[in-house]
C-alpha cells in the first residue's frame, strides 16, 4: 500500500525510474544476445539455492544498497534484475538506477513469468 502511494507521487511529479521492464521471453534474448551482460538476483540465498537463472550473482534486495560496491565494476554494462514475481526486482532496479546504473532491465513478473514461459533454471 504504502509502495504504491509512493510510486504515484513520483508519478504525478513527473519522475521516472531508467530502468526498463521486460517480459520473460525479451529477457531471455538479451541475455542469449548480449555477451557482457550481469544477472542479478535479488532473492534470498534461500531461494537462490531452490532454482535461479544461469550465472546469476546473488545479491537479495535488502542488503543491496550495501552491496553496491560489488557491482561497481559493471556500471556500463547491462544489468538484467529478477526476483520471485518482480516486485523486489522493480525495487532493486530503482535502487540500481539511483546509485547511477543506466542499462538496468526488470524481469516483469518475475520467475513466475519465466517458469511459466518454459525457460530454464538451475540448481
Amino acid at each position: 500500500m504504502i509502495r504504491k502511494v509512493f510510486l504515484t507521487i513520483l508519478l504525478i511529479f513527473g519522475f521516472s525510474f531508467a530502468y526498463q521492464d521486460l517480459n520473460a521471453k525479451q529477457f531471455y534474448e538479451m541475455m542469449q544476445k548480449e555477451k557482457n551482460v550481469i544477472i542479478l538476483d535479488v532473492r534470498t540465498p534461500q531461494e537462490y539455492q531452490e532454482g535461479h537463472i544461469s550465472n546469476a550473482i546473488n545479491i537479495p534486495v535488502q542488503i543491496l544498497g550495501q552491496q553496491l560496491d560489488k557491482l561497481n565494476n559493471f556500471k556500463d554494462k547491462k544489468i538484467l534484475v529478477y526476483c520471485r514475481s518482480g516486485h523486489r526486482s522493480a525495487i532493486a532496479s530503482q535502487i540500481l538506477d539511483k546509485a547511477g546504473f543506466k542499462n538496468v532491465y526488470n524481469l516483469k513478473g518475475g520467475l513466475f513469468e519465466w517458469k511459466a514461459s518454459g525457460l530454464p533454471l538451475v540448481k
